[in-house]
């Protein structure tokens, strides 16, 4: 099982990793390798929130998602991404900003870190709206009751997330950007900040409709499949259940894609506190985007999501503390170690808290990890 779901996955971390110490040399064997573990860690959230999706996909669809949507996320997030990323804050063209990270690279980790704040205030903004609509949102399970109960209670508010994150926005701007960090010290970066922010928060909200179109899509394709199947039935005539998988599954697919490169943003982002060479990113990034794919399929055919109800909590505060940290380093560099390793830290206290959870269930001889009555972790 685990071969069958990693196997392409453990194929290009082998010929990543040679081509790199081919290529460049043992440096950038080490900094792929650093950034191929960087992107897992980030990113593992990202694996738990599109299980979630991806278990409603038939095999097919998922062998889909491990092949055309791998292609999306390198070469679309992992590629594409950081150069735009460099072109847009430096104000240069994508192929301008490829040369200087290959002839120039002194300038070019100057360009890099002069676009630092818009780019932290940007991505911050994105993944604590992430955060934010995920924690304002009354659900079944609670992992920190204590905090997850009054949030869901106000969260009936509406736009409260939206205004939350401007709030946040306008704090960092007259705090953290007063005295960014850039190339030629610290210097007042608030406006930058904050149109970036607001851009950040525009995109999220682009996202999130169209990730709602392709969700309401979905659900009109289901009602109407359901509807032909339970006609078929009736009329005694046989059912093509693959092709009303299939077109069903497509706009799920669209969905998924949509999501997933949303959650991108945190591990492109990530990488620049590791290198500013775009070739090693997108090499390193690619390998990890591989095993979010191939995690993402284990976790839905191993069921793990149903058994551990907590992980999706502990990848979303993962989320919110990424964001944090993100609207800090606008003033303050913050070790890309801490960055790696905190998504991981609250995730696994969330895999222990769902064990506890499971055992206590089982010692009482009553419910189930489906149960959809609400339940604390007791944290």
């Amino acid at each position: 099982m685990v071969l069958k779901t990693f196997g392409w996955s453990f194929a290009v971390t082998a010929l990543g990793l040679a081509f790199a110490a081919w290529q460049w040399g043992w440096e950038a064997f080490g900094v792929v390798l650093i950034l191929s573990i960087l992107e897992i860690s980030l990113s593992f959230d990202n694996a738990v929130v599109n299980a979630g999706i991806l278990k409603k996909m038939n095999a097919f669809w998922q062998k889909i998602f491990l092949t055309i949507g791998i292609l999306i996320a390198v070469f679309g997030m992992r590629l594409v991404f950081p150069v735009a990323i460099v072109a847009i804050s430096a104000k240069v063209g994508p192929i301008e900003a490829v040369q200087l990270a290959l002839d120039e690279p002194e300038r070019y980790e100057a360009l890099v870190t002069d676009a630092h704040p818009a780019i932290a205030a940007f991505g911050g903004m994105f993944l604590l709206m992430i955060f934010l609509d995920f924690i304002f949102e009354d659900r079944d399970h609670k992992w920190l009751a204590w905090l997850e109960r009054p949030l869901a209670k106000l969260g009936k508010v509406d736009m409260l997330s939206v205004c939350v994150a401007l709030i946040a926005l306008l704090v960092t701007a007259m705090t953290f950007a007063t005295h960014a960090h850039t190339s030629a010290g610290h210097v007042d970066k608030s406006t930058t900040v904050l149109l970036s922010g607001v851009a950040g928060l525009i995109t999220y909200l682009i996202v999130g409709g169209l990730s709602g179109f392709f969700e309401n899509k979905l659900e009109e394709e289901e009602e109407r499949e359901h509807e032909e199947e339970e006609k078929a039935k009736a009329e005694g005539k046989p059912v093509s259940a693959v092709g009303l998988a299939g077109k069903a599954a497509f706009f799920l697919f669209l969905y998924l894609e949509v999501l997933d490169a949303s959650f991108s943003f945190d591990g492109v982002i990530g990488a620049f506190a590791i290198t500013n060479h775009i070739f090693w990113m997108a090499l390193g990034l690619g390998i990890g985007a591989m095993y979010v794919r191939s995690l993402t399929v284990y976790l839905v055919r191993e069921g793990t999501l149903d058994d551990y109800v907590y992980l999706e909590h502990g990848a979303h505060y993962a989320i919110g503390a990424l964001a944090v940290i993100l609207l800090v380093t606008v003033q303050h560099e913050i070790s890309e170690l801490i960055t790696g390793s905190i998504g991981v830290v609250l995730i696994a206290l969330s895999f222990w808290s769902s064990v506890r959870r499971n055992k206590a269930l089982a010692a009482a001889g009553g419910g189930s990890s489906g149960d959809k009555t609400e339940v604390t972790s007791g944290v």
